[in-house]
């Protein structure tokens, strides 16, 4: 009997029985591919997917939907979806303070659009819970919970910012589903 595959989009960090996938080879990961197409795994074979500031690099009218059907895919039924985008909602409330300066509502935007050092640097979605939670609803995922923390790796998801009048303030978006049987 195998093991279950525990797949890490777009991770940085190694842990004992997760296999990393990045569009990027570098040395922790395992797959060099996308998280459009998980053509190397078969339907139903993995067990649980932990995506942390992926899918927000992904254009809402082509590259989401393949991603999330692929989700759907290999994950066996019951299989548990973490995914962790910037909180597009949090974010906009922050940019729109009027205690920042122009240079922190340069850093905000940077959260929300990517940085652009890289050629995978660039942010082509904005998801808040209600319409990241509408999107994997549509794609077959069911029990959609907005979480605090996954408490599996040390990543953007428990990244913070402080500003004046924003002190210690997660920007990220945590959200757990379960795969339709």
């Amino acid at each position: 009997m195998t093991a279950p595959i525990l797949l890490h989009i777009g991770g940085r960090q190694r842990r004992d029985g997760w296999t990393i996938l990045d569009a990027e080879a570098r040395p922790e990961v395992d797959i060099v591919g996308s998280c459009t197409n998980l053509r190397m795994f078969a339907d139903g074979s993995v067990q649980q997917i932990y995506a942390s500031h992926v899918v927000e690099h992904l254009d809402f009218a082509r590259e989401l939907a393949q991603a999330l059907r692929e989700f759907g895919r290999v994950l066996a039924p019951g299989g548990v979806l973490m995914i962790a985008v910037p909180d597009l909602r949090e974010l906009c409330r922050i940019y729109l303070s009027p205690g920042l300066s122009a240079q922190q509502r340069w850093g905000v935007m940077e959260l929300i659009y990517g940085t652009g050092i890289g050629p995978f640097d660039f942010h082509k979605t904005g998801f808040d819970f209600e319409t990241l939670s509408s999107i994997l609803g549509q794609f077959g995922f069911a029990d959609i919970r907005q979480v605090e923390r996954f408490n599996l790796f040390h990543d953007t998801s428990t990244a913070r910012v402080s500003l004046p009048g924003f002190e210690n303030v997660q920007y990220s978006l945590n959200v757990t589903a379960v795969r339709r049987p």
